[in-house]
């Protein structure tokens, strides 16, 4: 198992597995160094991640589905994304993920077209909140929950002890559409006492990647560029851009 792609992975899995949206309720022992063999057994409860990750890594021929490689195809991005049969996909997750997608709620099950191993695919399409937005229910909780648990990429411009403020773009929803706002300022952890699973920490200028209120690392523009342009994809497949879809 690559060391490397597991700590990716829990910097980007450990804001919601904290906030109890995912996985453990804690994760406590994610933080701690070395713990890889912990951050696997806590990947396999993510049922989410895990099913694309593993999904990717079948595929791929790849034998590690926490290899770096495909850590970063689900939740950044890559070119790997386009080798992946996208009905394969949605027959996996039909098996995985029984009971989701009934009713108001993902709209998966109806993208064997569109399907992708990617973060945004399960944002939009495997959670509700995309359907709530269309069907008038919660738009505020809807829209609250969307701006925190997509990844997006902000610019530090200041560091406060285990904080740090980016600015970065939240979406809004006008009540036919979803658009990026004009770009605001973001208060975001990098770490907490005194531990952190960053490689080192950030500094004004660095382009981070964002999940709730976690700082997951820090981007290279393509890697930036990439993560916007899934996004904004993902948002028109589901008709958030207000076009048909």
């Amino acid at each position: 198992m690559s060391a490397e792609g597991a700590l990716m992975f829990a910097r980007f899995a450990y804001p919601p597995d904290e906030l109890g949206y995912a996985g453990a309720a804690t994760a406590t022992s994610m933080r701690m160094p070395g713990a890889i063999a912990e951050i696997e057994r806590r990947a396999r409860r993510f049922d989410g991640a895990w099913v694309h990750l593993e999904f990717l890594a079948e595929v791929l021929e790849n034998d590690d589905p926490l290899s770096e490689e495909i850590v970063e195809t689900y939740w950044i991005g890559s070119d790997l994304l386009y080798e992946v049969d996208s009905r394969t996909l949605v027959t996996r997750l039909e098996k995985k993920l029984v009971g989701q997608g009934e009713g108001v709620g993902g709209t998966w099950r109806h993208a064997r077209a569109r399907a992708m191993a990617h973060h945004s695919f399960q944002v939009y399409e495997v959670e509700p909140w995309a359907a709530q937005l269309r069907s008038g229910e919660q738009p505020r909780s809807a829209v609250s929950s969307l701006n925190g648990c997509r990844i997006r990429s902000g610019v530090v411009t200041d560091v406060d002890g285990e904080w740090v403020t980016a600015t970065t773009q939240l979406l809004a929803w006008d009540g036919a559409r979803m658009f990026e706002q004009a770009p605001g300022l973001e208060r975001a952890r990098w770490a907490v006492d005194g531990r952190t699973l960053m490689e080192k920490p950030p500094v004004v200028g660095d382009v981070v990647a964002l999940h709730w209120d976690w700082v997951c690392g820090v981007l290279t523009m393509t890697q930036a560029m990439r993560i916007d342009a899934l996004e904004a994809a993902q948002r028109a497949a589901v008709g958030l851009d207000g076009r048909p879809h």
